[in-house]
């Protein structure tokens, strides 16, 4: 009988329970991506997080770089989520490139300029940021992006970012909280600029890391255990 992915079943409600309480974007179709499964744990697959932590110990190496029996190494992990993210990237230029096409014979045929939106979530950020490098002028959201995964495969395409890209981070952000897993459901939010569609030099910059104040009235009973 063949293994059912309850990784993937995880992921799936989440995504569908945030689209289903959100009040600015209805009937959004959600887009499957096996790029973003959660690293192959191998031996360790299903067990308990105290498990793999006494495979390593027994191996003589640290949890979160120990790869278990057909697993995932880190390396590989980390380009799925660079290819991934390259992926969105390109796809976000292409689909800002149709809807410019689209909104400039528009303007043309019917003489007027098109009214600029703001996202809802630009106002998470400061003015400063949204404004740096624009003029003075703030800095308009051209995709607001969801994208749904797993605590250990977050965590190495955060590595990518900070490490490869050279990701902002806030100043009060501690080193633990960098190399931490988020938290279930937890909430991380970059803010990425393309500069003229540039998809070599993206500006990112982090403006929360598995941010969990949503979770400070559900009971611990609510909060599922770890495991791989």
């Amino acid at each position: 009988m063949e293994k059912q992915d309850t990784t993937k079943t995880r992921y799936c409600k989440t995504a569908a329970t945030i689209l289903g309480k959100n009040k600015f974007c209805k009937d959004l179709e959600i887009k499957y991506d096996a790029r973003l499964r959660e690293r192959k744990y191998g031996v360790a697959e299903g067990r308990p997080l105290t498990d793999l932590k006494a495979m390593a110990k027994t191996a003589g190496e640290q949890c979160p770089s120990f790869t278990p029996s057909g697993g995932e190494t880190l390396d590989e992990v980390r380009e799925r989520a660079r290819d991934f993210f390259e992926f969105l990237c390109q796809l976000a230029v292409e689909l800002e490139q149709k809807e410019q096409d689209m909104h400039g014979a528009a303007s043309r045929s019917s003489g007027t300029a098109e009214e600029e939106l703001v996202f809802p979530w630009t106002n998470h950020c400061s003015e400063a940021e949204l404004s740096s490098g624009s003029g003075g002028t703030s800095k308009i959201l051209d995709a607001n992006i969801l994208v749904v995964s797993h605590g250990a495969y977050m965590r190495n395409w955060i590595g990518y970012f900070v490490s490869d890209l050279n990701c902002t981070l806030p100043t009060n952000l501690k080193k633990s909280q960098l190399s931490s897993v988020s938290p279930n459901t937890g909430v991380s939010h970059f803010i990425i600029k393309l500069e003229n569609g540039n998809l070599l030099k993206p500006e990112i910059t982090c403006v929360c890391l598995n941010q969990d104040s949503h979770l400070v009235d559900v009971g611990a009973e609510c909060v599922a255990p770890k495991v791989f």
